[in-house]
């Protein structure tokens, strides 16, 4: 007999299933399944999937739903031609940063606003560690994307400053944290539900980058509704799947100008006479930091 259900978490070729009863269960995938072309991994935690289960207890997955969205990104590693997936199925990705130790990277947090932007995904940007830092700073430093249309929550799991506003934010959502490694997202998590009880890891004083703690993606269910996904810290942030040309629409700062340059929407917004985007940059009306943000994963875009 077949059951719907959710993957739950993917990891050495099994994957724990929650049916629609609640139950969870451990299936394999089906023979056949892994000849189908996907975009990345063929199942990942999030994936919509038929369960089989037989006498023996065992279960394999029959078949796998197309998936609403899904969070990828380019395969790490030179020369990588290829999509990770991470999760599928979500409704907002939730970016954590640092606000000190280890210190926060804007490039890295714009191309991971560009990859939910590019999948239909609402953008989340979590501050947290804000007790290491001065209130000041921070609103200076992400000043940029209050001004670009993104809920910024400060949040201090020491303190507990924000952990209530992220708990509204994930409640009946189904929503993916993703950051670098020693940002503290498995930290939060637990003080958002403390029955999660996920490991965590400190900051190495070396090189002031995290330890992994997380090392697949998993779906957790929330109590006030809806689940979360624990992703690995990631270091490298690469683009897939997006033109060069289509770049300039997932910056929505960029939205209110876009057509309006001297060659229209063939323009790059890097050298061209009139245009409209590099006047909004120089008038003040657009950040400097994220044009150049921009021009930056363009260029990289040009090299691949």
């Amino acid at each position: 007999m077949r059951y719907r259900g959710t993957v739950r978490r993917a990891a050495g070729g099994v994957y724990d299933v929650e049916l629609e009863s609640g139950e969870v269960v451990a299936a394999v995938l089906r023979g056949r399944l892994k000849l189908e072309e996907r975009t990345g991994e063929r199942v990942v935690a999030g994936d919509l999937v038929e369960v089989e289960r037989h006498a023996d207890g065992t279960a394999a997955i029959e078949r796998v739903e197309p998936r609403r969205t899904e969070l990828a990104r380019r395969a790490p590693g030179q020369g990588a031609r290829r999509a990770k997936v991470i999760v599928a199925n979500i409704d907002q990705l939730v970016v954590v940063l640092a606000a000190a130790h280890p210190e926060p990277n804007p490039r890295v947090l714009d191309r991971f606003l560009v990859l939910a932007e590019s999948n239909g995904l609402d953008g989340v940007v979590v501050v947290n560690k804000v007790d290491l830092s001065t209130p000041e700073a921070v609103r200076e430093r992400f000043a940029d994307y209050v001004a670009a249309g993104y809920p910024v929550i400060c949040t201090s799991v020491v303190t507990g400053e924000g952990v209530e506003e992220l708990r509204s934010q994930l409640c009946g959502r189904v929503s993916a944290l993703a950051g670098p490694s020693g940002v503290g997202k498995s930290s939060l998590l637990n003080a958002v539900e403390p029955g999660f009880q996920l490991r965590t890891g400190e900051v190495s004083a070396a090189v002031r980058k995290g330890r992994h703690t997380t090392v697949t993606a998993e779906l957790l269910p929330l109590k006030c509704g809806g689940y979360v996904a624990d992703t690995p810290g990631l270091r490298e942030v690469g683009l897939w799947g997006i033109p060069a040309e289509e770049l300039d629409h997932y910056f929505p700062e960029f939205r209110p100008y876009l057509g309006e340059c001297k060659f229209g929407y063939a323009c790059s917004h890097t050298h061209e006479p009139g245009c409209a985007v590099r006047a909004a940059v120089e008038g003040g009306e657009v950040s400097e930091a994220r044009y150049e943000s921009y021009r930056a994963m363009l260029e990289d875009d040009e090299e691949r």
